[in-house]
């Protein structure tokens, strides 16, 4: 079964995968609007043949309320489920600290997005 984890923000979304078990992260898709970005996730969930589709989700209610607004527009037919991404990005942060000089590349967006897939994992166990 192949999981596709997203991290949405404003200007890039953290991606990941899960296939066979193995969490690899993948190129953070540019946000240059919402209808631009859905069909790039599309095509990813598409590429990958996934069948779940883990979206993180803040505590802040208005990022809530976009969050759930992006996942409405994708035309994707399996599941999907939204799991706690507080202080994702912060780990992604303090796990590449020294490893690699951070830029905004999109890099720790989608090393959130496999902490979010990790979670979601460790909560199906």
């Amino acid at each position: 079964m192949s999981v596709v984890a997203i991290d949405i923000g404003l200007k890039r979304i953290g991606a990941a995968v899960c296939l066979n078990g193995v969490i690899m992260p993948l190129d953070a898709v540019l946000r240059h609007n919402r209808e631009q970005a859905a069909r790039d996730i599309d095509e990813l969930l598409r590429e990958y043949k996934a069948e779940v589709l883990v979206v993180g989700l803040p505590t802040n209610d208005e990022m809530r309320r976009r969050i759930r607004h992006f996942a409405s527009l994708l035309k994707f037919d399996g599941k999907i489920v939204f799991v706690d991404e507080d202080f994702s990005s912060c780990e992604a942060k303090e796990r590449m600290r020294g490893v690699v000089k951070q830029k905004r590349d999109g890099r720790v967006d989608s090393l959130s997005a496999v902490i979010i897939l990790e979670r979601f994992n460790g909560s199906r166990r």
